[in-house]
């Protein structure tokens, strides 16, 4: 959310369901990876990305602007992940919202227990307010994960390891700074290549001026933001319209150019809900979790 107090994730954890012993230590820091020759971004224009196995669909485009009375309106963006086993809702946006989280997925042929996984990329209101729709789903807010009546489980984000959710196709990745908790949902084999749905590690497209007010750790998120930067080729912010990544290597190449350039136009991220595809993925059963992040895939 648009704010500059520091509002983390407060759920227990495996470590921290003693209260005598101390929380997990912040992910270290990866090395900053190389930058590419050249990086530009553009509007997306459509708020559905095609692929085999998972294609994304963001239902509700996140917003902020002024408030008629002070401070500030906001809502964070919610996307669908479907296609393979796993069905996720990335960030599940505020309260007020509730009832149109219900429609947008029934828009989409599912209802809550459809949903096999729910990602919260931090613990502000706006990305985790209707996380109880899905009690059935396996959760991750941040780095706490859960299943079921309240089991805690393990995971290697704290190390910088990613969560697999499907090996080769789906995973989270630790992307912290803007909370010291912050993750990301990384989808590969899209038709445009990665997309990478940041949460508000990115408030926006164009976003210079901004995200460092509301960073809990400014150098961490500048790290975060440029391996997302060299990896994504479409990336799902928080608070504005999805967009594209062209990069330069060194050789004058920019990954995905051209394909449906002619597709792009520009719009503000304020409101609409767009059209609704069919088809996607199927819930399975609640999967077991190892260490290392892998094996998350439902049994069909």
């Amino acid at each position: 959310m648009r704010k500059t107090a520091s509002v983390g994730v407060t759920g227990a954890t495996a470590a921290n369901l003693d209260p005598l012993r101390p929380s997990p230590p912040p992910a270290p820091a990866p090395p900053t990876p190389p930058m590419p020759r050249g990086v530009r971004t553009s509007p997306l224009g459509r708020r559905e990305v095609a692929g085999v196995p998972y294609g994304l669909r963001v239902l509700q485009e996140g917003y902020s602007c002024p408030h008629p009375a002070g401070g500030v309106r906001a809502d964070g963006s919610i996307s669908l992940v479907r296609g393979g086993p796993v069905t996720a809702v990335v960030d599940t946006g505020g309260p007020w919202g509730r009832r149109r989280l219900l429609e947008l997925l029934g828009e989409e042929g599912l209802s809550p227990k459809d949903v096999t996984h729910v990602v919260c990329t931090h613990g502000h209101s706006d990305h985790v307010g209707n996380i109880n729709l899905f009690p059935t789903a396996t959760l991750l807010v941040g780095w706490d994960l859960s299943q079921g009546d309240g089991r805690y489980l393990p995971h290697g984000l704290a190390k910088g390891r990613p969560y697999v959710l499907h090996p080769g196709h789906l995973e989270v990745m630790a992307t912290p700074g803007h909370t010291v908790n912050h993750v990301s949902v990384v989808v590969r084999g899209t038709s445009l290549g990665t997309v990478v749905v940041a949460g508000d590690l990115f408030e926006r497209e164009e976003d210079e001026e901004e995200w460092r007010a509301l960073s809990e750790d400014p150098g961490q998120q500048e790290r975060s933001r440029r391996r997302v930067m060299a990896m994504a080729d479409v990336i799902v912010p928080g608070h504005g319209p999805p967009f594209r990544v062209f990069r330069e290597w060194g050789d004058g190449e920019v990954p995905w150019e051209e394909e449906e350039e002619g597709d792009a136009t520009t719009g503000d991220g304020r409101k609409g809900h767009g059209d609704s595809p069919r088809g996607g993925g199927t819930p399975g059963d609640v999967p077991t979790e190892e260490e290392g992040g892998t094996g998350d895939v439902p049994k069909s």
